[in-house]
């Protein structure tokens, strides 16, 4: 299978640096040199992968993540010649699946990509409902959906990603490091405090729902789902 891999950059040179070491790698590659026609694009040519700059002409990575993210589940690797933490965690809470820090090394870049399709096609062969219920509690990470008391609650894809993954593992401590490589698929690189982010969110949306379970935070560890 050939996969499509959207590049946005409005570096022309590193566009067409992706582009020749993607195509000899057996890629189909479609560029875009700003944000408002990679929105357009990715709706466009549906690719199976998007490589997203955050410097961007007309709209920035952020919002064309957000755009994409409204309709799409389509795996993004966020470029970033940043390199600060503050924007890695933000890349990530969009919904974005990895991220590559410039300058960078073009096969990492192509490792990456290869390590998200990979996931992204195992995830796409299992045709099960993934689906956990508790007391007062659903959560479906097939629909993306949180139902709390019978009631959906609009939540980001790796919170619900995120508490799926523990709630199927109920009991089970998790470290910060783990829930990084599980849920978000690789190893992070530098400050876990994206988990706890995610981990204060999602306790907003579910403290005091039932006393048959709770989000625990284990001192020194980590968290888990417990089961009473």
């Amino acid at each position: 299978m050939q996969y499509k891999i959207l590049i946005v950059d409005d570096d022309e040179n590193i566009c067409e640096l992706l582009r020749l070491y993607l195509e000899k790698d057996g890629f189909e590659t479609i560029v875009a040199n700003d944000g408002e026609q990679a929105v357009e694009y990715a709706s466009k040519y549906s690719p199976d992968l998007i490589l997203l700059d955050i410097m961007l002409p007309k709209l920035d990575g952020w919002q064309v993540c957000r755009e994409i993210r409204k309709t799409s589940d389509t795996p993004i690797i966020m470029l970033t010649a940043k390199g600060e933490t503050f924007d890695k965690i933000l890349g990530l809470e969009l919904g974005a699946d990895d991220y590559v820090s410039k300058p960078f090394d073009t096969k990492e870049v192509i490792a990456r990509i290869k390590a998200v399709l990979r996931r992204s096609h195992e995830n796409d062969k299992s045709s099960q409902v993934n689906e956990v219920r508790y007391d007062k509690l659903r959560i479906n990470l097939t629909n993306y959906e949180l139902e709390v008391n019978g009631v959906k609650i609009d939540t980001p894809p790796k919170e619900l990603e995120l508490i799926y993954h523990l709630a199927s593992n109920p009991n089970r401590v998790y470290t910060r490091d783990q829930l990084l490589d599980e849920v978000w698929g690789f190893d992070y690189y530098g400050d876990s405090r994206t988990v706890d982010v995610h981990v204060k969110r999602l306790r907003e949306k579910l403290e005091n729902v039932s006393d048959q379970w709770c989000l625990k935070t284990v001192w020194g560890v980590g968290y888990k789902f417990e089961v009473k």
